[in-house]
C-alpha cells in the first residue's frame, strides 16, 4: 500500500505529523504540497473517498485563503470550480494530507492516524 503524505515542510503541524510517521515506522511517499500540489482530478477522487465536505480541504487559516476571499466564493461556486481552485495553489489545501488506498486524512489528528495506519492485533 502506497501512502502519500502531502506536507509543507515549514509548517509545524506537518513536522509533527512527519515525526509521528517516523516514530511509528510508517513509510510514505512525501510530496511538497506547494511544489507538487495534487491535481484537480486527484482532489476530486480524494474528496469523494474521504466522506468529508469539500470545504474541509481548504486551509481556512491560511493567508492565501484570505487574500483570495475564498470564504465569500464557496457559497456560489460549483464543486468543480472549488476543486480547481484548490489544485491551483497548494497553500489553499489544508495540511498535512495523507492518502492511503482506502482513506484520506486531512490535517493531523494522532488518534485518527493511529486508527487508520496502525491496525490493532486480534
Amino acid at each position: 500500500m502506497e501512502i502519500l503524505f502531502y506536507q509543507y515542510p515549514p509548517c509545524s503541524t506537518c513536522r509533527k505529523a512527519a515525526q509521528w510517521l517516523r516514530d511509528h515506522r510508517i513509510e510514505v511517499t512525501a510530496r511538497h504540497i506547494v511544489e507538487t500540489p495534487p491535481t484537480a482530478q486527484e482532489l476530486a477522487q480524494w474528496i469523494a473517498r474521504s466522506g468529508l465536505p469539500l470545504q474541509k480541504f481548504f486551509n481556512t487559516s491560511g493567508q492565501r485563503y484570505r487574500e483570495l476571499r475564498v470564504k465569500d466564493r464557496i457559497p456560489t461556486a460549483s464543486p468543480e470550480e472549488l476543486t480547481e481552485l484548490l489544485a491551483s495553489d497548494g497553500m489553499l489545501i489544508k495540511r498535512p494530507l495523507l492518502v492511503t488506498d482506502d482513506r484520506v486524512l486531512v490535517g493531523f489528528n494522532p488518534a485518527q492516524w493511529e486508527e487508520a495506519l496502525c491496525p490493532q492485533p486480534r
